[in-house]
């Protein structure tokens, strides 16, 4: 049985029942301090993401899809050591495919880093998850995005650890929500940011939940994305808004080097949509 998995829904009904996805509540803009008024032009203007660091945890890139104008670089975990190397077999599942595609649609101009963790059933071994993690953690990218969790116990611990060492580190990790009304981890921790969807089809709106813990709600329902071998379809869940919000701290991270989880956290809350 997989340890973790990744938390996607197959091509959506009609009406999409995702947990911990936006209810449409309003969040009162006196429960953040703000000396001075955060603008979306102060957050981000016309960056881009240039020149900013982001690793992607998942299926693997298929880096030769027409979408990606730039280079990808591909890693996978391999062997007993559980050593990170060079990947040359790209995407069996399309995941992370589709999720680096929102990444370079949010921030076209960013390093995109990807780490193959998951099998062709979007399944994975969790020391698999965790040594993918930590080598992203020492390699200090400022953004690491993770949508996919894990439900095994066993794992939470290591996984906490690891989290709180990028947080320290000036490491920040986007986690997605689970799509089902369980508990599962990263995006339970405090230190990560975590996501859920709403139902707006704009790529840049964004809203801050007033009742976590899902802290986030970004674009996650029939959202188009790149498929390995060049096409593309619409795919929903709480995966693919994760990846939104990935691209705007990147775009933040740009106008704004060295801030960490917390100010991007405070950032994104200020510039969200349902404030009153």
């Amino acid at each position: 049985m997989a340890d973790f998995q990744a938390v996607v829904e197959a091509p959506p009904p009609r009406i999409f029942r995702l947990a911990h996805a936006s209810r449409g509540a309003a969040i009162d803009s006196a429960r953040l301090a703000l000396p001075s008024p955060v603008t979306r032009e102060w957050a981000w203007g016309s960056a881009t993401g240039s020149g900013v660091r982001v690793c992607l945890i998942d299926s693997g890139v298929d880096a030769h899809h027409p979408r990606f104008t730039s280079p990808i670089s591909t890693y996978t975990v391999t062997g007993d050591g559980l050593d990170v190397v060079p990947d040359e077999a790209g995407d069996q599942a399309g995941h992370g495919t589709a999720c680096a595609g929102v990444i370079r649609a949010m921030a076209p101009g960013c390093e995109l880093t990807s780490v193959r963790v998951l099998g062709g059933g979007l399944h994975g071994r969790g020391e698999v998850l965790l040594a993918a993690l930590e080598w992203a953690i020492e390699q200090r990218f400022p953004l690491i995005n993770l949508s996919l969790s894990t439900r095994r116990a066993e794992h939470k611990e290591s996984l906490h650890d690891l989290v709180d060492r990028a947080f320290f580190a000036g490491v920040t990790i986007v986690a997605s929500a689970h799509n089902r009304p369980v508990r599962s981890y990263p995006w339970h921790f405090a230190s990560v940011i975590s996501v859920g969807s709403h139902h707006s089809t704009l790529a840049e709106h964004i809203e801050c939940n007033p009742e976590p813990p899902a802290e986030f709600f970004a674009r996650g329902v029939q959202v188009e994305v790149p498929l390995p071998g060049g096409g593309t379809a619409r795919q929903t869940g709480n995966s693919f808004a994760t990846p939104h919000v990935t691209g705007l701290c990147a775009r933040v991270l740009q106008r704004h080097p060295g801030f960490a989880t917390g100010q991007l956290k405070h950032v994104l809350a200020a510039i969200a949509d349902n404030r009153t």
